[in-house]
């Protein structure tokens, strides 16, 4: 799917420039700003040295300022959406549009149940998130929902995981993008394990690296604490790293798919290039 020339270019022109931070970013690491974390863990120490820093809001985190927190080093952010299949996040438009105007990469995130249709969740999600293409592919969030007080129900594997196909291929025809899934261990063990999916992983971890907590499972994305502290931001927010160096960073952007996967999706289509 090859998405506008000057789609690229106005992200393209925007990575470039974040290249040219970089130097100024690294004064950042060593003041400790892009460390900020109210109960940090050893385990994760690793992320916070990744040159590539976002955070995912929700409407539990209020007004944002974009704009500080891009200034601090935040280069994206997953920005939920939807939920179920009547659930619009009411800050997610607000979100969207000051991420995008602050710089920040936005990506929507859309938070899946297991007691509505597949279908049915598709269809809302396709209704209240844009195809934008300045934004990163969209996000399936997979847990069960345990805390949920209307829906507790756990399909058997391979009930759920008929649920995810269906929600993923929709994703990726009404964007034109390979949808980046976000998942938890206790998820990803009891469905997604050994599936060998071509979509970007998006993985918690907050005790440890995720290699060590989902069976060498290869992330792109790195949801390391939920106890984040972040300017623009009151209060605790997740925060998130990406894998690579800006390099690669510019080529995801530019792509919409892990660039270590462009040689096998580019060919099939699945992902963006310049031609």
């Amino acid at each position: 799917m090859n998405f506008p020339l000057r789609a690229f270019a106005r992200i393209f022109l925007k990575s470039t420039l974040a290249l040219g931070l970089a130097s100024a970013l690294a004064g950042c690491f060593s003041a400790g700003i892009m460390r900020g974390d109210s109960d940090p863990h050893p385990g994760v120490f690793r992320a916070h040295n990744l040159p590539i820093q976002g955070i995912d809001v929700a409407r539990y985190q209020g007004d944002v300022d974009f704009s500080a927190a891009r200034a601090a080093g935040t280069r994206f952010v997953f920005i939920k959406a939807t939920e179920g299949g009547d659930y619009v996040d009411p800050m997610f438009r607000t979100n969207w549009h000051r991420a995008s105007n602050a710089g920040v990469a936005p990506g929507a995130y859309h938070f899946m149940t297991w007691c509505r249709d597949a279908d049915e969740q598709a269809a809302w999600f396709e209704a209240n998130v844009p195809n934008d293409p300045f934004s990163m592919p969209p996000v399936l969030d997979l847990e069960w929902n345990n805390h949920s007080e209307s829906c507790r129900t756990h399909p058997d594997p391979e009930t759920a995981f008929a649920m995810v196909e269906t929600m993923l291929a929709r994703m990726e025809a009404h964007t034109g993008k390979l949808p980046i899934i976000y998942t938890d261990m206790t998820f990803h063990h009891d469905v997604l394990a050994g599936r060998n999916l071509p979509n970007t992983m998006w993985l918690r971890s907050v005790a440890a690296e995720p290699e060590l907590r989902y069976r060498n499972e290869r992330w792109t994305f790195w949801q390391y604490t939920q106890t984040g502290i972040m300017p623009g931001v009151r209060g605790a927010v997740d925060r998130n790293a990406f894998y690579g160096t800006e390099e690669e960073w510019v080529h995801f952007i530019l792509s919409g798919c892990d660039p270590r996967d462009l040689p096998a999706l580019g060919p099939a289509g699945r992902c963006a290039s310049l031609k």
